[in-house]
């Protein structure tokens, strides 16, 4: 999960470079879930042909569904909040995952609880936290630290732009509810990875409806030609990396994770993206931080996030 959170720092990174460089979010996630299809099709062939179940109609359309809710909407979601926030933000509010995962799983009674014990009350301590910490980044920025960056970058105009109080917000509402179709994604791949044990072949197929979906939305939103065009510049870089090392790959190891140790703790290790995300947004574009952005992850925050691991791990 670490390699995973390490991988999804860059599609923050990248991607944030692309939909300020004039992208279209939608298009994006089209080419994104596109490429990811055609690269993991032939490994779930080679490899899962001769085990893979035959799929209902009913298993088929709650594929469907899943699709469009953490893939589709949450991504579409997810790029579109990007006109409005940064990196870091975008990286910073997904620590509301853990929390939310946690608590649609409790609803679904996927994940147990019981306040009698230490273990259980660290989870609702944490859970607390996550989503607290959430709304305090997407209300309060505070004062910018001294930038950390080693270079004069290019990309520093597109990527340092300050957004007003308003677009701010809709940027943080946008990325919370994006985080919350994401944490329900999480949390309903574990019965389905039952009823399909084939991981790979589930991913594959999860991509490609989500290719489709993404096709009918981008296309009734934006009908230019030049939208679709594709140079050889950072934008594709952008997509492939996020088709190939995204999508392809992390959503793979996801659903390992998932099926290993269940969605609570798949969604944990979320946090680590705020880190290195910042890190690399300051030394690399440039990007401004704020001290309402470190302060959320602080001592008392880590030491929850470990008992919450140790709970989840004995």
């Amino acid at each position: 999960m670490i390699l995973s959170q390490s991988i999804y720092a860059g599609l923050t990174l990248f991607s944030k470079v692309a939909i300020k460089g004039g992208m279209n979010p939608y298009v994006f996630v089209v080419y994104r879930q596109a490429i990811a299809s055609a690269v993991l099709a032939p490994f779930a062939y080679f490899f899962e042909r001769k085990k893979a179940p035959a799929m209902s109609f009913t298993l088929f359309c709650k594929v469907f569904l899943l699709a469009l809710i953490g893939i589709t909407v949450s991504m579409d979601l997810y790029y579109v909040a990007f006109k409005y926030t940064t990196a870091t933000f975008a990286a910073a509010t997904s620590n509301a995952i853990p929390a939310l995962t946690f608590l649609m799983a409790i609803l679904l009674r996927m994940e147990r609880l019981n306040m009698g014990y230490v273990h259980g009350q660290v989870k609702v301590v944490g859970a607390v936290i996550c989503i607290t910490g959430a709304f305090i980044l997407s209300l309060y920025k505070g004062p910018p630290l001294k930038s950390l960056n080693l270079h004069h970058s290019s990309l520093h105009s597109i990527t340092s732009s300050t957004a007003s109080k308003d677009e701010w917000v809709k940027g943080a509402f946008l990325m919370l509810t994006c985080n919350a179709a994401w944490a329900l994604w999480l949390v309903l791949q574990a019965p389905l990875m039952k009823a399909y044990p084939a991981k790979l072949t589930l991913t594959t197929l999860q991509c490609f409806l989500s290719a489709l979906q993404s096709a009918i939305v981008a296309f009734a939103i934006e009908r230019r030609p030049s939208s679709w065009k594709l140079n050889w510049d950072l934008n594709l870089l952008s997509v492939v990396y996020c088709g190939v090392a995204v999508t392809g790959l992390t959503y793979w190891l996801n659903l390992w994770c998932i099926e290993k140790k269940g969605p609570v703790f798949t969604a944990m290790f979320t946090p680590l993206v705020l880190l290195i995300t910042a890190i690399l947004s300051a030394l690399l574009w440039n990007e401004p931080l704020y001290w309402g952005r470190p302060s959320g992850f602080s001592p008392g925050r880590r030491r929850v996030l470990r008992l919450f691991v140790s709970s989840k791990l004995t």
